[in-house]
């Protein structure tokens, strides 16, 4: 997969340079560019930036040089690989990020992002978008954490870049939280790893982890059960949960 991303403060992306995505990238699973802005400013001062019409704080991105600055990355990407990248634009009013999202996003050959910064975008520079993502209903100082978020989540999926039975346990993967997770030693401060993990067996590790997700699904996001498809396994084993934990916070929630 290739990446580019259009920001104003590429040096901040040095997380990319650590740890799976340093690996990912030294494999050539993932090549990472950026593109400045104000490499495509016409004026002494290189200004990205104005005072919004109509008055008010802070100042607005200018519209000429992400235009210029994205046409140029479409332009290499048509010489390059014959495609158009897939344009995105880190914005608050965007879809919310999910691994939904992530899935559709992983099967992009070229990903392109537009961080902003200072007050936000002239609105023209949407038009520029295939589609705009928040991360959340906050607000950040720019579009550069957004951008690693997304990056990481979707690099996950890039077959080669972690081990594929990682990524299907994953929280959310399949629409649930992931089941709880343990390692040496068994016994911590008086805390036991449960014994059926110790047991050996495999198919019974199994339905406990399947069991173990549903039961923190339900009872930390139960709005994820209303989206996922249930097998009549898993209505079993949410019937048994209720059985074990017959609060009336969890029979409201199921």
């Amino acid at each position: 997969m290739k990446v580019t991303i259009l920001t104003l403060f590429p040096e901040i992306f040095s997380y990319f340079d650590v740890s799976i995505i340093k690996r990912a990238r030294e494999k050539g699973l993932i090549d990472i560019n950026f593109v400045n802005p104000r490499d495509f400013t016409h004026d002494k001062h290189r200004s990205v930036d104005d005072m919004p019409y109509g008055g008010g704080r802070g100042m607005i991105l200018k519209p000429e040089p992400f235009f210029d600055a994205v046409d140029k990355i479409k332009d290499d990407s048509l010489q390059d690989e014959g495609i158009l990248p897939f344009v995105i634009l880190l914005s608050p009013q965007g879809i919310n990020f999910n691994q939904e999202v992530a899935r559709f996003l992983a099967q992009k050959p070229h990903l392109a992002f537009i961080t902003g910064r200072y007050e936000g975008f002239d609105e023209r520079i949407n038009s520029l978008a295939d589609m705009e993502i928040s991360v959340g209903d906050f607000v950040l100082t720019g579009g550069e954490l957004p951008a690693m978020m997304i990056c990481d989540a979707v690099f996950r999926m890039i077959p080669g870049v972690i081990q594929e039975e990682s990524a299907r346990d994953d929280s959310f993967y399949n629409g649930l939280l992931d089941y709880p997770q343990y390692t040496r030693p068994p016994v911590y401060r008086d805390m036991k790893v449960p014994d059926i993990l110790l047991s050996g067996h495999h198919e019974n590790i199994a339905r406990w982890r399947r069991k173990e997700s549903l039961r923190r699904t339900l009872l930390r996001r139960p709005d994820l059960l209303e989206r996922v498809v249930l097998s009549n396994g898993d209505q079993k084993l949410l019937r048994e949960i209720l059985m074990e934990s017959p609060s009336s916070d969890e029979k409201g929630q199921i």
